[in-house]
């Protein structure tokens, strides 16, 4: 039993890490072939135009939820995966390559919507995504951005409890906006998919919510859980108490699967990715990691703190109740960076982007 929640936090810290080192090893290529998306990454007021752009898109996919729109989600989702994944593959492959891999992937969502498909969907979106917001988004606006979040992700979780609704909506189309983090190799998103589709709720329930907003924009997630026992509807987490064991005392008790929002990787790693590109490489040096050429101080503290806000949630989570991500998330890595940009030398309003 404690192997395989073991193994699933194990394998939900391996997703996070992938997201991060390919964000990191982008940024330098992603900035040379001008996919900075704004004209003034320092500017701040680029936070508060993109927290406008989630809310509308949240606004947009419950909607669609309540008129049975569910298709044009969908839609919309494999569209967002296929074109951040063309960023991806447009680095390594020639662009006529890089069209067709893109087009297979979002074939495959389609087709063959399994964990696996959609845990490497939304690895390519989370590094893809993160990579563009951090030379994009500077010192000074991904700190906004990412407290702003944090923020909005536990009141539409604890207060207005909207994103309950968005998670449940999300969560039946088996989309790449969660990151799927099973705990048994015999685990298959599309079997349980289809026993809750058949009414057999033994086999394949949620017990809490997750979720992301769309896969475009990867803001904020959050994280759930599927159980084998549980009698209970979707609650979302990004909730509602449940027991209280970290570790359940049956082994029929361990859940097959829990879920994490891709918001949830993608939203902290973009001020890792912003600390590696736009600190001055004279008080921020590069750590010279082979493949990692951005890869300096202030930016690993910032993943080290990430991981210690995800070991954090993942604890709460196994209690048996879910939780809003990005305040554990985005708090952990904003303080990771500053503890390591000051540890660098970097003067504070230097770090702080002013």
């Amino acid at each position: 039993m404690r192997r395989r929640v073991a193994a699933g936090v194990g394998f939900a810290a391996l997703l996070f890490l992938l997201v991060q080192l390919g964000a990191l090893a982008l940024v330098p290529t992603f900035y040379e072939q001008g996919y900075q998306t704004v004209e003034d990454p320092s500017d701040p007021t680029n936070s508060l135009l993109y927290i406008g752009a989630i809310l509308v898109a949240t606004a947009a996919m419950l909607a669609a939820f309540k008129f049975d729109l569910d298709w044009l989600v969908q839609g919309f989702v494999v569209l967002a995966a296929a074109s951040l994944a063309w960023y991806v593959f447009s680095v390594f492959l020639s662009p006529l390559a890089a069209i067709g891999a893109s087009l297979v992937l979002a074939a495959l969502l389609v087709v063959h919507p399994e964990w696996y498909v959609i845990d490497a969907a939304g690895v390519l979106m989370g590094a893809g995504a993160a990579g563009l917001f951090g030379i994009s988004f500077g010192l000074l606006p991904a700190i906004v951005l990412l407290s702003i979040l944090a923020v909005y992700d536990a009141i539409s979780v604890y207060g207005t409890e909207h994103m309950l609704d968005l998670a449940e909506g999300v969560m039946d189309l088996n989309l790449p906006v969660v990151l799927v983090v099973p705990t048994t190799l015999s685990y298959s998103l599309l079997d349980a998919k289809t026993a809750v589709d058949d009414g057999d709720e033994q086999s394949a329930t949620y017990t809490d919510g997750a979720g992301a907003e769309t896969a475009e924009t990867a803001s904020e997630g959050d994280t759930e859980s599927e159980s084998d026992e549980s009698d209970e509807a979707p609650m979302a987490a990004e909730e509602t108490p449940a027991d209280e064991d970290v570790v359940p005392a049956d082994e029929d008790d361990v859940r097959d699967a829990f879920f994490i929002g891709l918001g949830d990787a993608v939203m902290p790693t973009v001020i890792i990715a912003s600390a590696a590109f736009f600190l001055p490489a004279s008080l921020a040096p590069s750590l010279g990691v082979p493949g990692l050429p951005a890869l300096n101080l202030p930016a690993l503290t910032a993943m080290v703190g990430t991981f210690a806000g995800l070991f954090t949630l993942l604890g709460m989570v196994l209690k048996g109740r879910a939780h809003a991500g990005l305040p554990l998330l985005n708090g952990g890595a904003i303080g990771g960076y500053l503890v390591g940009a000051l540890a660098t030398g970097v003067p504070l309003l230097t770090a702080l982007g002013l």
